[in-house]
């Protein structure tokens, strides 16, 4: 037969829960407490990865320029 718990028990029986589950948490290594701080975390990484890519492609633009430059400097210097 179920019995009828009183609002201190069933409020320190959601305590023990939520304890648990925190526990259960860090013993599996989970370090979001929700889907919601997943996704952002991945959001936030692509977003880095993505400027990244933008810094590395402005970089190789430069790197050619410069490349270019010195070789048509030599060829004029040279000519």
């Amino acid at each position: 037969m179920i019995g009828v718990k009183s609002t201190g028990e069933v409020e320190a029986d959601l305590r023990a829960l939520r304890g648990a589950a925190d526990r259960a948490g860090a013993a599996l290594g989970c370090l979001f407490s929700s889907s919601d701080e997943y996704e952002a975390e991945r959001v936030r990484q692509w977003r880095e990865q993505a400027a990244q890519a933008v810094r590395q492609t402005r970089l190789a633009r430069a790197a050619v320029v410069a490349g270019v430059t010195a070789v048509l400097a030599t060829i004029f210097l040279i000519a």
